[in-house]
């Protein structure tokens, strides 16, 4: 397939969304190393009057933040052997001890093997103090047994996040920006709320009864706005441009280039299987993309929110789509089947 030809059937794809009312707006884009192209769709709300989607809109990026957030930042404690996949929670998060967490291994809290429960529930089971919800959380029961199954579930990252904390020995948000952020030039990125400069804009999510009004820069989670809006499971709000400069740096070690930010044995390590027989497949907090198999190599993230950004270092090709779905509905059934949809253009799948 020709560039211009792929270009405009990624583009068709995403005005096809906002035409059917997947979503109010998206912007996307695709790229290796040396070349990209990029592009939005649609408008802030549906409103006639609402502003035109632009590339560099800010989305509330929802578990896009586990990646950026607490993979990048646990492959930079593993990396400098301050951290081990072997490593039990009992030995780096002392609130731990004595609890069914105790023997839980960073690698299972990666590859969601853990046995943890499989939503946060943060409110409904430990009230609305921080300091409540996470003695609550790190003494929580198993609901199923470390090692036997891949059951996806919010609190691997926010208990990773917590242990990054300790480690680093500063809040989660701050580790972002010294190690992450600032030196990849992801200006834009960062825990909310968000309060927008002249010019730029935010994406806004689903309706908030107690606001009143859609959430704009206020992360739609409500168990990370139930603890200040940081954590590991959600709340980072980026754009197209810096999730671009994400995935190009993981790229550049498996290129064997220079100046790397992501170490090629961590990210080698997170795009292959650690979950042998079991399924469904897991990397180190990536996965195989929806209708592939480990030897199509095209690696996903999905954010509720509507967001997705997928990785093939064999093809040396990355793709992001930001949507705000959430605006019109929490149901990711149509939004799911546009993103395999995408996802197959951009990769020639």
């Amino acid at each position: 397939m020709q560039i211009s030809e792929q270009r405009e059937q990624l583009a068709e794809l995403v005005q096809a969304g906002v035409q059917e009312r997947i979503f109010p707006g998206a912007a996307w884009a695709m790229g290796t190393l040396d070349d990209s192209m990029a592009g939005a769709a649609g408008r802030l709300t549906p409103a006639p009057a609402s502003a035109a989607m632009q590339v560099e809109t800010l989305f509330d990026i929802a578990s896009l933040t586990k990646i950026v957030s607490v993979w990048a930042l646990t492959g930079r404690l593993v990396t400098q052997k301050r951290l081990r996949l072997d490593d039990r929670l009992a030995d780096v998060l002392p609130g731990t001890q004595g609890h069914a967490l105790a023997p839980i291994t960073i690698f299972q809290l990666l590859t969601h093997t853990a046995g943890l429960p499989l939503r946060a529930r943060l409110r409904a089971s430990y009230g609305e103090v921080y300091d409540d919800i996470v003695r609550g959380v790190l003494r929580e029961p198993l609901e199923g047994t470390p090692g036997q199954a891949v059951e996806y579930t919010d609190r691997a990252a926010l208990i990773l996040g917590l242990v990054i904390e300790r480690l680093l020995d500063m809040p989660l948000d701050q580790a972002l920006a010294e190690h992450v952020l600032r030196p990849l030039g992801m200006a834009a990125t960062g825990y909310g709320p968000v309060t927008p400069r002249p010019g730029q804009l935010v994406a806004p999510t689903e309706y908030c009864e107690q606001a009143g009004a859609h959430l704009a820069g206020v992360v739609h989670d409500f168990s990370t706005r139930l603890l200040g809006g940081v954590c590991g499971i959600a709340g980072l709000f980026s754009n197209v441009p810096d999730l671009q400069r994400f995935l190009r740096a993981m790229l550049v070690p498996q290129a064997g280039r220079h100046g790397e930010v992501f170490d090629a044995d961590w990210v080698r390590a997170s795009l292959t299987v650690q979950t042998g027989s079991l399924n469904p497949a897991r990397g180190l907090f990536w996965h195989p993309a929806a209708g592939t198999g480990p030897e199509d190599d095209v690696w996903c993230h999905q954010g509720f929110t509507g967001t997705a950004m997928w990785l093939s270092p064999r093809r040396g090709r990355y793709a992001v789509l930001l949507t705000n779905k959430l605006y019109y509905t929490r149901d990711s059934a149509r939004v799911n089947a546009l993103r395999g949809d995408f996802m197959r253009c951009a990769f020639g799948l």
